[in-house]
C-alpha cells in the first residue's frame, strides 16, 4: 500500500507560512494572453520584484534563449537577479499552482512535494495535457520527497488553514470529468491523507464562468485558523449572487475543526467584461501570500482599494500590494493561479 504523507507526518501549511521560494512559470503564449504577452511578462516583473528580496524565485522557461531573453529584462527593470533561478521545462503553460507541486512541511526526513495528476481541467484544454509531465520531467530538481497522488486535482481546488481544515467545492473535486471513479467518501480520504486534513468543508459551486469548475481560490481564502475571507456581491443581477449566499451560508453554519464557529468576512467581488464582452472569472481572493508581503489582484474597479484595505486589516503584519490583472485575467486567472509557495 501507498504510503501516504500523513502516515509520515507531513502535512499542507497555511500559506502564511514562511516561504523559502515561489515558482513561476513564464508567459510566452498569445493563444493564452492575446496580443498581452509584453504586458503580462510586465507584471511577472512586478511580482519579482517584490519578492526577490524576500524569498527565492523559481522560474520555469522553455529554453536558454528565453532565459537570456528574461534575464535581459529584469536585468533592465534594475533587479538583483542573485536570488532568481531558472529551470528548463516543455510546459505549455503558466498555470503552475495547478500543475506545479504542493509542497509540505513537517516529516522527519526532508522536504516533501505531493505531484497530483493534472487533466487540464477535465481534458478542456488538449495543448496544456502535457503540464502533467512537466514536474515528473524536472523533479529531479525540486527539491525533497516526491509523493504522486492517484488523484486528478489542481493545487487552486485546495484551501488549507494549516490546523487540519480545508475548503474545496463539488463542482470541481466530485465533478466527473476529474474522477469519476472515486465518491466523495472516497475523494475526501485520499485528501485527508495526502494533506494530513481532519476536515473537508465542501462549497458547491465557483465563480460565473470559470473554466477551472469552482477552483476555491477564486471563491474563499483562510486568513487565520478560523476566519475566511468570501466573494460576494449583492447585485441581485450579477450571476454570482445566487451561488455566493449558497457558499456563505454553508460557511455560516460550518465550523473550524476545534468545533469553533468560522468568522466570515465579505470580500467585494469585481465586475469585468473580457473585449467580446463576457464576464471574467476575475476574483481578490486570487491574492498571494509571501514572506512579508501579499500581492492583491487589481482590475481597474472602485472596489479594487476596499479589498486592498480589507485584506491589509487582515493582515496587519504584511504590507500589502495591489498589481494590475486586467491582462492576467485574459489568461482565466490571477496572481494566486501563477504562484506556488515552496516551504
Amino acid at each position: 500500500m501507498t504510503t501516504l504523507p500523513r502516515d509520515s507526518g507531513y502535512a499542507l501549511p497555511a500559506e502564511w507560512s514562511r516561504h523559502t521560494a515561489t515558482w513561476l512559470a513564464w508567459p510566452y503564449d498569445p493563444v493564452t494572453f492575446p496580443q498581452r504577452v509584453a504586458r503580462v511578462e510586465q507584471i511577472y516583473c512586478q511580482i519579482i520584484a517584490n519578492l526577490a528580496a524576500n524569498e527565492k524565485i523559481k522560474i520555469l522557461v522553455r529554453d536558454k534563449s528565453s532565459e537570456t531573453k528574461i534575464i535581459k529584462l529584469l536585468a533592465a527593470d534594475g533587479q538583483n537577479l542573485n536570488n532568481i533561478s531558472f529551470y528548463l521545462a516543455d510546459y505549455a503553460d503558466v498555470w503552475l499552482r495547478d500543475y506545479g507541486p504542493t509542497f509540505l512541511s513537517g516529516g522527519q526526513k526532508q522536504k516533501a512535494w505531493v505531484k497530483w495528476r493534472y487533466n487540464a481541467y477535465g481534458n478542456k484544454f488538449p495543448n496544456l495535457l502535457k503540464d502533467d509531465k512537466v514536474f515528473d520531467n524536472i523533479g529531479e530538481q525540486v527539491e525533497g520527497h516526491k509523493f504522486a497522488a492517484d488523484l486528478i486535482m489542481e493545487g487552486g481546488a485546495v484551501e488549507v488553514n494549516g490546523q487540519g481544515l480545508a475548503l474545496t467545492t463539488e463542482e470541481c473535486l466530485l465533478n466527473p470529468n476529474r474522477n469519476p471513479n472515486l465518491s466523495k467518501d472516497k475523494t475526501e480520504e485520499l485528501l485527508r491523507g495526502y494533506l494530513n486534513l481532519t476536515k473537508i468543508i465542501w462549497l458547491k459551486r465557483g465563480i460565473y464562468n470559470d473554466h477551472t469548475d469552482g477552483h476555491i481560490d477564486e471563491l474563499a481564502r483562510f486568513v487565520n485558523g478560523r476566519t475566511v475571507l468570501l466573494a460576494w456581491t449583492d447585485d441581485s443581477h450579477n450571476p454570482n449572487y445566487q451561488l455566493l449566499r449558497e457558499n456563505y451560508e454553508i460557511l455560516q453554519a460550518e465550523t473550524d475543526s476545534r468545533g469553533q464557529k468560522l468568522e466570515l468576512i465579505k470580500l467585494p467581488l469585481p465586475t469585468v467584461n473580457y473585449d467580446d464582452g463576457q464576464i471574467a472569472p476575475a476574483s481578490y481572493t486570487n491574492f498571494y501570500i509571501t514572506n512579508g508581503i501579499i500581492l492583491v489582484p487589481q482590475f481597474g474597479q472602485p472596489a479594487d482599494l476596499t479589498a486592498v484595505e480589507i485584506i491589509s486589516n487582515c493582515f496587519p503584519d504584511r504590507k500589502v500590494i495591489g498589481l494590475d490583472c486586467n491582462d492576467l485575467i485574459y489568461g482565466g486567472g490571477a496572481l494566486h493561479c501563477i504562484t506556488q509557495q515552496e516551504l
